[in-house]
């Protein structure tokens, strides 16, 4: 097995659900209690992904970046070397998706190879949602993203988009293609 190591940071909106998606990534775990982020927190997990004919063994850093304006002035300095990054929004509030070209366009200026996937969370809350599965289509290929449509409460997708996101960060730092 080809051990390799990849920073990975989620950037979105304060109160999208990017701490609980990688609380449970890592730990397979859900707590509705809201806990702002400060600065950021980093985690990580180990996962098995294929590579052509062998099996690399991606440890994932996960960066949990602070989604509050107040830190736009230090979010560049945490993106630096990293190898993906997933944006997330939230299906409940049509404004969460406003930053994320911003965010997109400055992971490629700081990082111009690396991986990003779109995750639109909180799918379970059906009845709440403000965003259609087309919307979040047609915004994610304006961008050129992949996207999964995540819960982090029932765990839907949230592997899955990690997991293409580990692939699509080894295929960029191999030159290759992805999930």
């Amino acid at each position: 097995m080809v051990p390799l190591s990849a920073k990975i940071c989620l950037l979105g909106d304060y109160a999208v659900g990017k701490t609980s998606l990688v609380r449970r990534f890592v730990y397979n775990l859900f707590d509705d209690k809201y806990l702002s982020t400060i600065g950021v927190k980093v985690s990580r997990k180990v996962v098995a992904l294929p590579r052509g004919d062998e099996v690399v063994e991606l440890t994932l850093m996960l960066w949990d970046l602070a989604g509050s304006q107040e830190f736009d002035h230090v979010r560049a300095s945490y993106l630096r070397g990293a190898a993906g990054a997933l944006m997330v929004c939230d299906l409940t509030q049509r404004g969460s998706l406003d930053m994320i070209g911003e965010y997109v366009q400055q992971m490629h200026q700081i990082n111009p190879g690396a991986a990003i996937l779109l995750a639109a969370n909180k799918q379970d809350l059906r009845d709440q949602r403000a965003l259609s599965e087309e919307e979040i289509a047609a915004f994610a290929g304006s961008l050129g993203l992949q996207y999964f449509l995540t819960s982090a409460k029932t765990g839907t997708a949230v592997e899955d988009a990690f997991r293409c996101l580990g692939s699509l960060a080894i295929s960029a730092l191999a030159g290759g293609r992805g999930c």
